[in-house]
Protein backbone atom coordinates (compact mmCIF):
# COMPACT_ATOMS: atom_id res chain seq x y z
CA UNK A 1 0.00 0.00 0.00
CA UNK A 2 1.46 3.32 -1.13
CA UNK A 3 1.07 6.26 1.26
CA UNK A 4 1.75 9.97 0.86
CA UNK A 5 1.62 12.14 3.97
CA UNK A 6 1.15 15.91 3.85
CA UNK A 7 2.92 17.56 6.76
CA UNK A 8 3.90 20.80 8.42
CA UNK A 9 6.23 20.98 11.41
CA UNK A 10 6.14 19.28 14.80
CA UNK A 11 2.80 17.44 14.77
CA UNK A 12 3.20 16.39 11.16
CA UNK A 13 6.77 15.26 11.77
CA UNK A 14 5.70 13.05 14.67
CA UNK A 15 3.09 11.17 12.67
CA UNK A 16 5.42 10.95 9.67
CA UNK A 17 8.02 9.39 11.94
CA UNK A 18 5.48 6.85 13.18
CA UNK A 19 4.53 5.99 9.60
CA UNK A 20 8.20 5.55 8.69
CA UNK A 21 8.53 2.84 11.35
CA UNK A 22 5.72 0.82 9.76
CA UNK A 23 6.11 1.36 6.02
CA UNK A 24 8.79 0.21 3.61
CA UNK A 25 11.01 2.87 2.08
CA UNK A 26 9.26 2.65 -1.29
CA UNK A 27 5.79 2.87 0.28
CA UNK A 28 5.99 6.25 2.04
CA UNK A 29 6.52 9.79 0.78
CA UNK A 30 6.18 12.90 2.94
CA UNK A 31 5.37 16.14 1.14
CA UNK A 32 6.17 19.11 3.37
CA UNK A 33 5.02 22.71 3.56
CA UNK A 34 7.57 25.28 2.40
CA UNK A 35 5.51 28.42 2.88
CA UNK A 36 7.46 28.98 6.11
CA UNK A 37 10.83 29.04 4.31
CA UNK A 38 12.85 32.25 4.54
CA UNK A 39 16.36 33.69 4.50
CA UNK A 40 18.11 34.41 7.77
CA UNK A 41 21.71 35.61 8.10
CA UNK A 42 22.16 34.92 4.40
CA UNK A 43 21.08 31.29 4.71
CA UNK A 44 18.02 29.57 3.26
CA UNK A 45 16.01 28.10 6.13
CA UNK A 46 13.30 25.43 5.69
CA UNK A 47 11.84 24.95 9.19
CA UNK A 48 9.19 22.33 8.37
CA UNK A 49 11.40 20.31 6.03
CA UNK A 50 14.12 20.22 8.67
CA UNK A 51 11.73 19.25 11.47
CA UNK A 52 10.42 16.32 9.43
CA UNK A 53 13.93 15.30 8.36
CA UNK A 54 15.39 15.48 11.87
CA UNK A 55 12.48 13.44 13.25
CA UNK A 56 12.85 10.66 10.68
CA UNK A 57 16.61 10.69 11.27
CA UNK A 58 16.09 10.34 15.02
CA UNK A 59 18.07 13.54 15.61
CA UNK A 60 15.32 15.94 16.69
CA UNK A 61 15.15 17.67 20.04
CA UNK A 62 12.14 16.02 21.73
CA UNK A 63 11.78 18.85 24.25
CA UNK A 64 11.32 21.70 21.77
CA UNK A 65 9.96 19.59 18.92
CA UNK A 66 12.33 21.25 16.47
CA UNK A 67 16.09 21.57 16.03
CA UNK A 68 18.71 18.98 16.93
CA UNK A 69 18.98 17.32 20.31
CA UNK A 70 21.99 18.37 22.35
CA UNK A 71 22.75 21.31 20.08
CA UNK A 72 24.59 24.39 21.33
CA UNK A 73 24.16 28.03 20.30
CA UNK A 74 27.66 29.49 20.28
CA UNK A 75 27.41 30.91 16.75
CA UNK A 76 24.25 32.87 17.55
CA UNK A 77 25.77 34.16 20.77
CA UNK A 78 28.84 35.32 18.86
CA UNK A 79 26.99 36.85 15.93
CA UNK A 80 24.94 38.99 18.29
CA UNK A 81 28.15 40.93 18.96
CA UNK A 82 27.98 42.14 15.36
CA UNK A 83 24.58 43.73 15.95
CA UNK A 84 22.35 40.91 14.75
CA UNK A 85 19.18 40.26 16.75
CA UNK A 86 18.94 36.54 17.47
CA UNK A 87 15.15 36.31 17.21
CA UNK A 88 15.32 33.03 15.28
CA UNK A 89 17.19 30.50 17.39
CA UNK A 90 19.47 28.25 15.35
CA UNK A 91 21.78 25.66 16.88
CA UNK A 92 25.41 25.23 15.88
CA UNK A 93 24.84 21.84 14.22
CA UNK A 94 21.65 23.15 12.65
CA UNK A 95 23.69 25.87 10.95
CA UNK A 96 25.51 23.14 9.00
CA UNK A 97 22.23 22.03 7.42
CA UNK A 98 21.40 25.57 6.30
CA UNK A 99 24.91 26.26 5.04
CA UNK A 100 24.84 23.09 2.94
CA UNK A 101 21.33 23.78 1.63
CA UNK A 102 22.25 27.33 0.64
CA UNK A 103 25.45 26.12 -1.05
CA UNK A 104 23.62 23.49 -3.07
CA UNK A 105 20.82 25.85 -4.10
CA UNK A 106 23.37 28.40 -5.29
CA UNK A 107 25.08 25.60 -7.24
CA UNK A 108 21.90 25.04 -9.23
CA UNK A 109 20.23 22.16 -7.41
CA UNK A 110 16.46 22.28 -6.93
CA UNK A 111 15.03 22.27 -3.43
CA UNK A 112 13.74 18.71 -4.05
CA UNK A 113 17.24 17.54 -4.94
CA UNK A 114 18.75 19.38 -1.98
CA UNK A 115 16.19 17.91 0.42
CA UNK A 116 16.91 14.39 -0.78
CA UNK A 117 20.66 14.92 -0.49
CA UNK A 118 20.41 16.30 3.04
CA UNK A 119 17.97 13.66 4.27
CA UNK A 120 20.08 10.88 2.77
CA UNK A 121 23.25 12.25 4.39
CA UNK A 122 21.42 12.28 7.74
CA UNK A 123 20.43 8.62 7.34
CA UNK A 124 16.81 9.05 6.25
CA UNK A 125 15.77 6.38 3.77
CA UNK A 126 12.13 7.39 3.17
CA UNK A 127 11.32 10.09 0.65
CA UNK A 128 10.86 13.64 1.94
CA UNK A 129 9.95 16.32 -0.59
CA UNK A 130 9.06 20.03 -0.58
CA UNK A 131 5.62 21.02 -1.87
CA UNK A 132 7.34 23.14 -4.52
CA UNK A 133 10.79 23.89 -5.86
CA UNK A 134 9.71 27.50 -6.40
CA UNK A 135 9.48 29.82 -3.38
CA UNK A 136 6.12 30.43 -1.72
CA UNK A 137 5.86 32.91 1.15
CA UNK A 138 3.14 32.65 3.77
CA UNK A 139 2.12 36.14 4.88
CA UNK A 140 -0.02 37.01 7.89
CA UNK A 141 -2.34 40.00 7.63
CA UNK A 142 -3.07 41.27 11.15
CA UNK A 143 -5.98 43.23 12.58
CA UNK A 144 -3.68 46.26 12.47
CA UNK A 145 -3.26 45.78 8.70
CA UNK A 146 0.36 44.71 9.13
CA UNK A 147 1.79 42.18 6.68
CA UNK A 148 4.11 39.79 8.52
CA UNK A 149 6.22 36.99 7.04
CA UNK A 150 5.13 33.83 8.81
CA UNK A 151 8.31 33.25 10.81
CA UNK A 152 8.21 36.79 12.17
CA UNK A 153 4.59 36.26 13.25
CA UNK A 154 5.36 32.81 14.65
CA UNK A 155 8.79 33.25 16.25
CA UNK A 156 9.62 36.93 16.65
CA UNK A 157 6.14 37.96 17.80
CA UNK A 158 5.20 34.61 19.37
CA UNK A 159 1.87 34.43 17.44
CA UNK A 160 0.51 37.36 19.49
CA UNK A 161 -0.81 39.47 16.57
CA UNK A 162 -4.45 38.86 15.69
CA UNK A 163 -4.75 37.11 12.32
CA UNK A 164 -7.27 38.47 9.83
CA UNK A 165 -6.06 36.88 6.61
CA UNK A 166 -3.39 34.46 5.38
CA UNK A 167 -1.78 34.83 1.96
CA UNK A 168 0.50 32.48 0.05
CA UNK A 169 2.61 34.76 -2.14
CA UNK A 170 3.90 33.04 -5.25
CA UNK A 171 1.49 30.10 -5.02
CA UNK A 172 0.11 30.75 -8.53
CA UNK A 173 3.61 30.57 -10.03
CA UNK A 174 4.74 27.38 -8.28
CA UNK A 175 4.23 23.74 -9.16
CA UNK A 176 4.43 20.39 -7.46
CA UNK A 177 7.83 18.78 -8.15
CA UNK A 178 7.52 16.00 -10.75
CA UNK A 179 8.59 13.31 -8.28
CA UNK A 180 6.07 14.56 -5.69
CA UNK A 181 3.29 14.55 -8.29
CA UNK A 182 4.20 10.98 -9.27
CA UNK A 183 4.15 9.90 -5.61
CA UNK A 184 0.72 11.48 -5.09
CA UNK A 185 -0.69 9.93 -8.24
CA UNK A 186 0.54 6.44 -7.31
CA UNK A 187 -0.61 6.60 -3.69
CA UNK A 188 -3.46 4.46 -2.43
CA UNK A 189 -4.08 6.69 0.59
CA UNK A 190 -3.22 10.32 1.34
CA UNK A 191 -2.80 11.22 5.01
CA UNK A 192 -3.13 14.82 6.15
CA UNK A 193 -0.99 14.95 9.27
CA UNK A 194 -2.02 16.81 12.46
CA UNK A 195 -0.45 20.05 11.31
CA UNK A 196 -1.96 23.54 11.33
CA UNK A 197 -4.62 23.48 8.56
CA UNK A 198 -4.28 27.19 7.76
CA UNK A 199 -0.52 27.74 7.61
CA UNK A 200 0.92 24.26 7.11
CA UNK A 201 -1.55 22.18 5.08
CA UNK A 202 -3.43 24.85 3.11
CA UNK A 203 -0.23 25.98 1.33
CA UNK A 204 0.29 22.40 0.08
CA UNK A 205 -3.35 22.11 -1.01
CA UNK A 206 -3.06 25.47 -2.80
CA UNK A 207 -0.20 24.30 -5.03
CA UNK A 208 -1.75 24.02 -8.50
CA UNK A 209 -2.82 20.45 -9.25
CA UNK A 210 -2.67 19.05 -5.71
CA UNK A 211 -6.36 19.28 -4.81
CA UNK A 212 -7.43 17.80 -8.15
CA UNK A 213 -5.27 14.72 -7.47
CA UNK A 214 -6.63 14.40 -3.93
CA UNK A 215 -10.21 14.41 -5.22
CA UNK A 216 -9.45 11.06 -6.91
CA UNK A 217 -7.89 9.49 -3.81
CA UNK A 218 -8.85 8.14 -0.40
CA UNK A 219 -7.82 10.98 1.90
CA UNK A 220 -7.91 10.98 5.70
CA UNK A 221 -6.94 13.73 8.11
CA UNK A 222 -5.73 13.62 11.68
CA UNK A 223 -7.01 16.50 13.77
CA UNK A 224 -4.37 18.81 15.26
CA UNK A 225 -6.73 19.63 18.15
CA UNK A 226 -7.32 17.77 21.40
CA UNK A 227 -10.16 19.12 23.50
CA UNK A 228 -10.18 22.31 21.45
CA UNK A 229 -6.48 22.98 22.04
CA UNK A 230 -3.24 22.38 20.19
CA UNK A 231 -0.17 20.76 21.72
CA UNK A 232 1.98 23.30 19.86
CA UNK A 233 1.25 26.10 17.43
CA UNK A 234 -1.48 28.69 16.85
CA UNK A 235 -4.17 26.63 15.03
CA UNK A 236 -6.78 27.00 17.82
CA UNK A 237 -5.97 30.71 18.21
CA UNK A 238 -6.33 31.34 14.48
CA UNK A 239 -9.65 29.50 14.39
CA UNK A 240 -10.98 31.74 17.16
CA UNK A 241 -9.76 34.84 15.32
CA UNK A 242 -11.53 33.60 12.17
CA UNK A 243 -14.77 33.39 14.17
CA UNK A 244 -14.82 29.60 14.54
CA UNK A 245 -15.04 27.40 17.60
CA UNK A 246 -11.69 25.60 17.81
CA UNK A 247 -12.73 21.97 17.62
CA UNK A 248 -12.24 18.90 15.47
CA UNK A 249 -15.67 19.33 13.89
CA UNK A 250 -14.51 22.57 12.29
CA UNK A 251 -11.25 20.90 11.25
CA UNK A 252 -13.36 18.24 9.52
CA UNK A 253 -15.45 20.94 7.82
CA UNK A 254 -12.28 22.67 6.65
CA UNK A 255 -11.22 19.49 4.81
CA UNK A 256 -14.76 18.42 3.88
CA UNK A 257 -14.31 18.62 0.11
CA UNK A 258 -11.33 16.24 0.01
CA UNK A 259 -11.40 13.84 3.00
CA UNK A 260 -13.30 10.59 3.49
CA UNK A 261 -12.37 10.25 7.15
CA UNK A 262 -10.85 12.06 10.09
CA UNK A 263 -9.10 10.81 13.21
CA UNK A 264 -10.05 12.69 16.38
CA UNK A 265 -9.13 12.34 20.04
CA UNK A 266 -11.12 10.51 22.71
CA UNK A 267 -11.70 13.86 24.41
CA UNK A 268 -13.64 14.98 21.35
CA UNK A 269 -15.98 11.99 21.27
CA UNK A 270 -19.06 14.22 21.46
CA UNK A 271 -18.17 15.71 18.06
CA UNK A 272 -18.33 12.31 16.38
CA UNK A 273 -21.99 12.47 15.36
CA UNK A 274 -21.78 16.00 13.94
CA UNK A 275 -18.73 15.00 11.90
CA UNK A 276 -20.64 12.01 10.51
CA UNK A 277 -23.43 14.35 9.42
CA UNK A 278 -20.84 16.18 7.28
CA UNK A 279 -20.38 12.98 5.26
CA UNK A 280 -17.01 12.28 6.90
CA UNK A 281 -16.31 9.06 8.78
CA UNK A 282 -14.67 9.72 12.18
CA UNK A 283 -12.27 7.45 14.06
CA UNK A 284 -12.02 8.25 17.78
CA UNK A 285 -8.82 7.28 19.56
CA UNK A 286 -5.90 8.67 21.55
CA UNK A 287 -4.05 11.00 19.16
CA UNK A 288 -1.59 12.52 21.64
CA UNK A 289 1.94 11.57 20.53
CA UNK A 290 4.25 11.98 23.51
CA UNK A 291 6.95 9.52 22.44
CA UNK A 292 7.96 7.31 19.51
CA UNK A 293 5.82 4.41 20.71
CA UNK A 294 2.68 6.58 20.69
CA UNK A 295 3.66 7.90 17.24
CA UNK A 296 3.81 4.34 15.92
CA UNK A 297 0.56 3.36 17.65
CA UNK A 298 -1.31 6.26 16.09
CA UNK A 299 0.29 5.66 12.70
CA UNK A 300 -0.85 2.03 12.80
CA UNK A 301 -4.43 3.03 13.58
CA UNK A 302 -4.40 5.67 10.84
CA UNK A 303 -3.15 3.12 8.30
CA UNK A 304 -5.77 0.55 9.34
CA UNK A 305 -8.47 3.23 9.17
CA UNK A 306 -7.32 4.33 5.74
CA UNK A 307 -7.20 0.73 4.52
CA UNK A 308 -10.78 0.12 5.64
CA UNK A 309 -11.98 3.30 3.91
CA UNK A 310 -10.13 2.32 0.74
CA UNK A 311 -11.72 -1.12 0.70
CA UNK A 312 -15.15 0.40 1.27
CA UNK A 313 -14.58 2.76 -1.64
CA UNK A 314 -13.55 -0.08 -3.95
CA UNK A 315 -16.59 -2.24 -3.17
Amino acid sequence: MKITALAGGVGGAKLANGLSKLLAVEDLCVIVNTGDDFEYLGLYICPDLDTVTYNLAGLNDPASGWGLKGDTHNVLEAIEKFGHTKWFRLGDQDFATHIERTRLLKSGYTLSQVTQKISSNLGVKHTILPMSDQPVQTKIITDKHEILPFQEYFVRYQTKPVVREILFNGIDKCSLPDIAAAKLESSDIIIICPSNPYVSIDPILAVPGVSSILLTKTVIAVSPLIGGKTIKGPAAKIMGEFGMVPNSLNIAKHYQSIVSGIVIDNRDLLEQEAISHCGIIPLVTDIYMHDVESQVNLARQVLDFGSSLLKGKQQ
